[in-house]
C-alpha cells in the first residue's frame, strides 16, 4: 500500500470534520430575548474584543453542533458547552455579558460543563437572523393601545350655602303652629297677646330655619370619572418601507425608525 492510498482515509476525515464545523453556527444576541446586535460565526473566535462584541452578548442560538463559550480570551475561564437550541437568557448559567471566546467542539461526547437542556426553537419573531441585511425604515404614527377603561368613583363633601333671603313657605309654617301654640299656653286677654307673640315668633323662627343649620356642615356626594387602566398594553406602530406601509404592534415605544430586513419585516 503506497501513502497515497493509506492517506485518502485520513483526508476523508479531515475533510468531514471541517466541512462539519463550517455548517455549525452559533449567534450571541446583545440582548436577552435574541434581541440587539447580533454576532454570528461559524469558526473559533478566541477574541471577541476583536469583533466589538467581548462581554457583550446575553442571549444565544446554536443552529448546529455543540459551541464552548468561554469567560476569557484563548478559551480560558470558566466555559460551558452550549448544545444546538435557543437560550433565551445567560444570566442562569452566570455568562451573562461575560463571553470572550468560543468553539466548536465534539456533539459526540459528554462533557461535565454542559448547559441545561436549551429551548427548541427562539421564542422571538423580531430577532435578526445570521448574516442578514438591516435597514432603517422611518416611523409615521405611534398609538398607545391600553385595556378596557376603569371607573374610578370617590365621595366628597359639597358645602350647603348660607341663605340670606328670608324662608317665606318656612315663616308661614311657623307663624301657624306658633299661633296654636300660643293660644294654647295663653288665658284671657293674655291668650290673644300670646297668640300673636308665638305667632310671630313662629313666623321669624320658620323664616330663618336654613340659617340655624351649621354653617360648615354639607352633604356627601359620589363623584365619578373613567380613566385609562394602567399603562399601555402595547404600541401599534407604522413604518413606511420601500414606499408601503407596514404596522407591528411592539411592548415599548419605537424611535423615529424601526430596523426591518430586506422583506420589511421588523428586526429588533
Amino acid at each position: 500500500m503506497n501513502i497515497t492510498t493509506a492517506l485518502k482515509p485520513l483526508v476523508a476525515a479531515a475533510a468531514l470534520l471541517c466541512t462539519g464545523q463550517a455548517f455549525a453556527q452559533v449567534t450571541f444576541y446583545e440582548h436577552e430575548g435574541f434581541r440587539g446586535r447580533v454576532f454570528a460565526v461559524d469558526r473559533p473566535i478566541a477574541n471577541f474584543a476583536n469583533y466589538g462584541f467581548n462581554d457583550r452578548a446575553s442571549s444565544v442560538v446554536v443552529d448546529r453542533g455543540h459551541w464552548e463559550v468561554c469567560e476569557d480570551a484563548g478559551f480560558r475561564g470558566r466555559c460551558v458547552v452550549l448544545r444546538r437550541g435557543s437560550y433565551d437568557s445567560l444570566r442562569g448559567l452566570g455568562l451573562e455579558n461575560r463571553i470572550s471566546s468560543v468553539r466548536p467542539v465534539s456533539d459526540r461526547r459528554h462533557y461535565d460543563n454542559e448547559a441545561p437542556q436549551p429551548l427548541a426553537v427562539p421564542t422571538y419573531e423580531y430577532r435578526q437572523r445570521p448574516n442578514e441585511r438591516v435597514f432603517d425604515a422611518p416611523v409615521t404614527s405611534v398609538r398607545a393601545v391600553y385595556g378596557p377603561p376603569e371607573q374610578r368613583c370617590w365621595m366628597e363633601q359639597q358645602q350647603v350655602e348660607e341663605r340670606h333671603d328670608p324662608n317665606v313657605p318656612g315663616a308661614i309654617i311657623g307663624g301657624v303652629l306658633g299661633g296654636i301654640l300660643g293660644h294654647q299656653l295663653g288665658g284671657g286677654s293674655g291668650k290673644t297677646v300670646t297668640t300673636i307673640g308665638g305667632a310671630v315668633g313662629g313666623a321669624a323662627l320658620g323664616a330663618n330655619v336654613d340659617r340655624l343649620r351649621d354653617p360648615d356642615s354639607g352633604r356627601d356626594v359620589r363623584r365619578c370619572e373613567t380613566t385609562a387602566s394602567g399603562p399601555p398594553q402595547y404600541y401599534d406602530v407604522v413604518y413606511n418601507f420601500r414606499g408601503v406601509d407596514h404596522r407591528v404592534q411592539m411592548a415599548t415605544p419605537p424611535g423615529r425608525t424601526v430596523a426591518v430586513n430586506g422583506s420589511g419585516e421588523p428586526r429588533q
